[in-house]
């Protein structure tokens, strides 16, 4: 699988897809709040050759703790949400270079959308994601039980969301704990879109 036509994402100071060289991402582990364990941790991360950091935001603390933590390293950072959109607006505010949001996880459209619109005020990208975990119970009953067709479909209709509400900065993420369904979900949606995709395991 070669994909050197995919949209460019500019993401800080680093460009995914459009030819770009593969970026390497990691994430912190330590509690974003607490900023001088998680800029150490980013900081030893950058000697080991990542080129893009993302921090777990499940508080507004963590959320205003982004700016600080940006002053003290060298890669973009990517907020990582699950929940709440307005820890995505706020993450945004404090300078996350990237939001990573399932919508599905979100809520309403109401609420992806006011995510979505903050995003586009700041030319900010947004990491659209599904996980086997969290497939859509509708989309289990059509294939039978999760698939990588099921995965590729979801991460699709998520797509097509955010792109209905005139944004299309996006990178695609679909994860499973099972190897082969992950490895056969890019396969089939790396033929179907020219956005980037973030490849990782759950």
């Amino acid at each position: 699988m070669y994909r050197d036509k995919t949209k460019a994402i500019r993401i800080g100071d680093c460009v995914i897809g459009g030819g770009h060289p593969i970026a390497i991402q990691s994430m912190t582990n330590t509690k974003t709040e607490d900023v001088r364990s998680t800029v150490n941790q980013i900081l030893a991360l950058e000697e080991a050759g990542c080129d893009i950091i993302r921090c777990a935001v499940p508080t507004e603390e963590a959320a205003a703790a982004l700016a600080e933590i940006k002053k003290q390293i060298h890669i973009p950072l990517v907020a990582d949400i699950h929940f709440d959109y307005r820890l995505a607006i706020s993450a945004t505010e404090h300078g996350a270079d990237k939001i990573r949001i399932n919508p599905g996880n979100i809520g309403s459209a109401e609420r992806v959308k006011a995510v979505v619109d903050v995003a586009k005020e700041r030319n900010i990208p947004i990491r659209v994601g599904v996980n086997s975990g969290s497939l859509e119970k509708e989309i289990i009953e059509e294939f039978g039980h999760v698939t990588a067709e099921g995965l590729v479909k979801s991460a699709l209709q998520k797509v097509q969301m955010i792109e209905d509400m005139g944004y299309e900065n996006l990178v695609i993420s679909i994860k499973s704990s099972d190897v082969l369904m992950c490895i056969r979900a890019h396969e089939l949606i790396a033929e179907q879109t020219e956005y980037p995709l973030h490849v990782g395991i759950t």
